[in-house]
């Protein structure tokens, strides 16, 4: 009988595997239907206009849901510096996360061809697995900071109250 984390451990590699080798031979079907056709120089570029255009209005909506956000802080500042900055934190992952969908969308308009595509996207999928889970971490820790700090916030008020 093995230990149950040798076990989780045991079928977390065996799904890894599995997931890999799907991938290979998604990648080898997706090699044979031809996918070394070339994407036309001016839908790249249309594209590559379009990714722009999209980034630089999302850059002006930002500036105002930035506004908005500081405004609320400041409306309930009483609520503790921990709470602010889980806030940020949150905002700040999100940012980041649409970011880096700009970055994956801008490299995706200049690929030459579907195959490329299929390469990029795949390799933006496994870098952003583990910067999620890096995120994942991040509001862990973040939130069990607001907790514990919640908590003593009104462990202190019960106490003065009984005093």
């Amino acid at each position: 009988m093995t230990p149950k984390g040798i076990t989780m451990n045991t079928n977390a590699q065996a799904a890894a595997d599995h997931a890999r080798a799907e991938h290979r031979h998604t990648m080898d079907q997706l090699g044979n239907l031809g996918l070394d056709t070339a994407v036309p120089e001016g839908v790249r570029a249309l594209a590559e206009k379009s990714v722009a255009q999209t980034r630089e209005a999302y850059d002006r909506s930002w500036d105002a849901f930035d506004a908005s956000v500081m405004t609320f802080e400041r409306s309930f500042a009483s609520a503790g510096q921990e709470a602010i900055a889980f806030n940020r934190k949150i905002v700040d992952i999100a940012r980041r996360n649409i970011d880096a969908s700009f970055d994956l969308a801008t490299s995706l308009a200049g690929a030459k061809n579907l195959a490329d595509i299929v390469q990029r996207q795949s390799a933006f999928w496994r870098q952003q697995f583990s910067v999620l889970t890096a995120q994942a971490e991040e509001v862990r820790a973040l939130s069990t900071r607001a907790t514990a700090d919640a908590a003593g916030s009104i462990r202190a008020k019960l106490a003065r109250g009984q005093e």
